[in-house]
């Protein structure tokens, strides 16, 4: 008994040991929200308060003793995901992560966005005013790298904190502008369908931009002055190991004051970005006598992409323009390091790179460049086969102005500065939307556009001599999509389809037209618009388009094949008004019967791999709808099967009663306990979450999550035969500010304000965000100053 004791004794001394070390390692390596600290450089004292959020209301006597100040704020709650952002268009990973990331780093590295960077830094005016205040912020990044603690994850991963140059700020754009791009996924995917299958199943895909479907509509008075592939699948898969976000799609609309109730401009945006933790955006205030904004930053870059004051608001959605080509490329028979031009056979470019490796030696390696880019074979381990494929993308091949725009919108105080800033966005292509305090609403498609023939379709690997020039016939920004006070009353923009420009359609990556129109269906009538409407619309999750598909579908079932289940399923499916609620029962039925549909209409002609990599596209999601109603589509025969010839009537069947049988497998023949709620979850991963030991640590969640993909309320995921769907994107924010009431704006975020998990701001939000639900956006200077948490920072002696 007394060795029982001992031992207990023993066990409750280390238990207490242990419980101590890990309360000092918390304490020591959270953030400071208060006291006092030095900051070098600085003129003079900032004031930083801490809402009940932990979101900084930075107020200075100069901007630059502000923005250097936000460096240093921003860097102790997000540094992790500052420099994991850093290193993916420099091919850095592998250091990090070791030899998998190998192919990741390859190919980030041929595209030439690090070589860009260096070059646009290099050329950087240093008193522009831009940069200055790039540099301050940067300032503070690094003053935190010096005398900060380290964050957990640079211990655990064993790298070495470095400083940060003006270089990381344009790779982190630039890899920001990469992941909007969809041609990686579709183009070489449609190249392979059309040499494998034939024009026809190429034509049923309705990858076309098309009249039959609700566009975005321009409107540009003349006086504008006084108004108011699969190419990126290994790498989308390293970054979903690593819970890197992706940028995916995006709401927004802003309502002018002859639709609102209290007569002042309502704006509404949320971009829709994978989900990671931490999440995308960080919030700062920031207050000096020259500059006011509340703002949403990416890590690393010192400017908000999205941001309010009083005087007027802007956020983003993802334009979706095509802005990248393939091109085949044809090698001397005599030498495979020269290519075919118009004036022979020339040289490739060859590059030398290489890459540090986690716990190993440094990898060289090389690759080809020709007059369009780089040539990705090698590189890309899916472009397959002997023929050279290069890749030609604007956002490389153009000065670089990206910062001069993020720093001229966010310092714009009406809508002529606003607009001066814009032609400055040469790539990515954004929709940038804007509303002010004068009662001006407008939408702008900023992207750097070209004349595009008709006869080129430019979702196929151009043949050799085939194609668009390498000198573009450019476009004047005056001639992009855009509105400006419309007779409507408001603007809006749903990654769908753009109205017509310079007597073309521009082609693109649009999604399909289920949010667009599920907005226009809500906005159009209603002429009281407050915020309380305005935050219900911005959390619907309604599908407008869906039961008209199972309309079209539901007509062609024969009901003396099904079950009794199948009979309660689709009577259940006919009554369905397209809601997806955590209770919703049908919306399992129709998510599970679409995945079984698209399988047997597409997966036999397509390959196992070639379908998956449809599933990733947005076409994918454009064609359910066309393609629901097109009884005549070539891809209805299973050419497996030689001696029967399937109709649509046979696929949609076959693909109904899959479905029960499959829902009945795996949760039994009680249709009650089929509910949205089972199947669709939310978890925001950490990339050290993946280490089961650390993930309830790092992760975020799971929660069952209402929403799902393409209605309002995005919450998105992919197919695949579990039938479970995990969402993997939606909205990184929900905000909503009223200009009749300013200080009393919205927003939320998906798990909360700091990267940090030793803070309590780390996952503060996620429930709140999972039940639709808001927190006030502070611009009360005397409510601010009421914080219990002032970190005050002082001129470094």
């Amino acid at each position: 008994m007394n060795l029982l004791k001992k031992i207990g004794a023993i066990l409750l001394v280390i238990i207490t040991l242990l419980i101590i070390i890990v309360g000092v390692i918390a304490y020591t390596l959270k953030p400071d929200y208060s006291g006092e600290k030095e900051l070098a450089n600085l003129q003079q004292e900032v004031k930083v308060y801490y809402d009940d959020y932990g979101i900084p209301h930075i107020y200075g006597e100069n901007e630059k003793d502000a923005f250097r100040t936000l460096g240093y704020v921003h860097a102790q709650d997000r540094l992790w995901q500052m420099e994991l952002l850093r290193r993916i268009a420099s091919g850095g990973l592998s250091e990090v992560f070791g030899v998998d990331l190998i192919g990741t780093d390859k190919f980030f590295l041929s595209l030439g966005i690090a070589d860009a960077s260096k070059l646009t830094a290099a050329s950087v005016a240093e008193n522009d005013e831009g940069v200055v205040l790039a540099k301050a912020y940067l300032d503070g990044i690094n003053q935190f790298i010096t005398e900060g603690p380290t964050p957990i994850e640079f211990h655990l991963t064993g790298i070495e904190k470095k400083a940060f140059v003006l270089e990381d700020v344009y790779n982190t754009i630039g890899y920001m502008a990469f992941s909007f791009a969809m041609a990686h996924k579709t183009d070489p995917l449609l190249t392979t369908i059309n040499s494998k299958l034939g024009p026809n199943y190429l034509k049923d895909l309705h990858v076309g931009s098309t009249i039959d479907t609700e566009w975005i509509k321009n409107y540009n008075p003349a006086s504008s002055d006084s108004i108011q592939n699969n190419l990126t699948a290994a790498v989308n898969k390293a970054l979903g190991v690593l819970d890197i976000p992706l940028f995916e799609g995006s709401n927004s609309w802003v309502i002018a004051p002859d639709k609102t109730k209290n007569g002042k401009v309502i704006f509404a945006n949320d971009p829709h970005i994978g989900f990671a933790q931490p999440s995308v955006w960080y919030e700062a205030h920031m207050e000096t006598p020259t500059y006011s904004k509340y703002g949403y930053h990416i890590a690393g870059i010192p400017f908000p992409l999205l941001g309010h004051n009083r005087k007027l608001a802007y956020g983003i959605t993802m334009f979706e323009n095509d802005d990248v080509d393939f091109y085949f490329e044809q090698n001397n028979p005599d030498n495979e390091n020269q290519y075919l031009t118009e004036g022979g056979y020339v040289d490739y470019e060859i590059v030398n790179k290489s890459i540090k490796v986690k716990d190993s030696y440094e990898v060289q390696f090389s690759y080809k460049k020709s007059i369009h880019g780089p040539i990705l074979n090698g590189i890309a381990d899916q472009v397959k086969g002997d023929r050279p494929i290069a890749m030609s993308w604007v956002y490389t091949q153009m000065e670089n102005k990206v910062i001069d725009a993020i720093y001229g919108l966010s310092h714009s105080n009406n809508l002529k500065e606003f607009k001066t800033a814009l032609p400055k966005i040469h790539a990515p292509g954004l929709n940038i939307m804007y509303g002010d305090e004068e009662g001006n609403v407008a939408w702008f498609a900023t992207a750097q556009l070209y004349q595009i023939p008709d006869s080129v379709n430019t979702k196929m690997v151009f043949e050799v001599g085939e194609g668009l020039p390498l000198e573009k016939d450019l476009l004047d920004f005056k001639e992009n999509p855009q509105a400006i006070n419309p007779p409507s009353n408001y603007v809006y923009s749903a990654n769908n389809q753009p109205d017509s420009i310079a007597g073309m359609l521009y082609p693109g990556y649009y999604l399909p037209e289920n949010r667009g129109k599920r907005i226009v269906e809500l906005l159009a009538p209603k002429n009281d618009w407050d915020i309380t409407s305005a935050s219900e619309m911005i959390t619907d999750v309604i599908s407008s388009v869906e039961p008209e598909i199972i309309t079209n579908l539901a007509k062609l079932l024969d009901v003396s094949l099904l079950s009794e289940n199948g009979l309660m399923a689709i009577d259940s499916l006919k009554m369905w008004r397209g809601d997806y609620e955590l209770s919703s029962i049908e919306a399992t039925i129709y998510n599970r019967w679409i995945y079984y549909f698209l399988e047997n209409t597409f997966e036999d002609e397509l390959g196992d791999e070639l379908f998956n990599q449809f599933l990733s596209t947005h076409f994918m999601k454009r064609l359910i709808a066309p393609l629901s109603k097109d009884e005549d589509s070539v891809w209805w025969d299973d050419v497996s099967t030689t001696d029967v010839n399937e109709s649509m009537v046979d696929i949609v069947n076959i693909s109904f009663m899959e479905a029960v049988a499959s829902l009945e497998k795996d949760f039994g023949n009680n249709l009650d306990y089929w509910r949205w709620e089972r199947v669709h979850t939310i978890e925001h991963g950490h990339p050290i979450g993946q280490i089961a030991a650390l993930r309830s640590f790092f992760n975020v969640g799971p929660y069952p999550v209402h929403g799902t993909r393409e209605v309002i309320n995005n919450l998105a995921f992919s197919y695949d035969d579990t039938g479970y769907y995990k969402t993997t994107s939606g909205p990184s924010t929900r905000r909503i500010i009223d200009f009749s009431d300013v200080e009393n704006s919205i927003s939320i975020l998906p798990t909360g304000q700091s990267g940090n998990p030793f803070s309590e701001h780390y996952r503060d939000q996620a429930e709140m965000y999972v039940n639709g639900e808001f927190r006030k956006m502070m611009m009360n200077k005397e409510e601010i100053q009421k914080s219990k948490e002032i970190l005050t920072f002082k001129p470094k002696d």
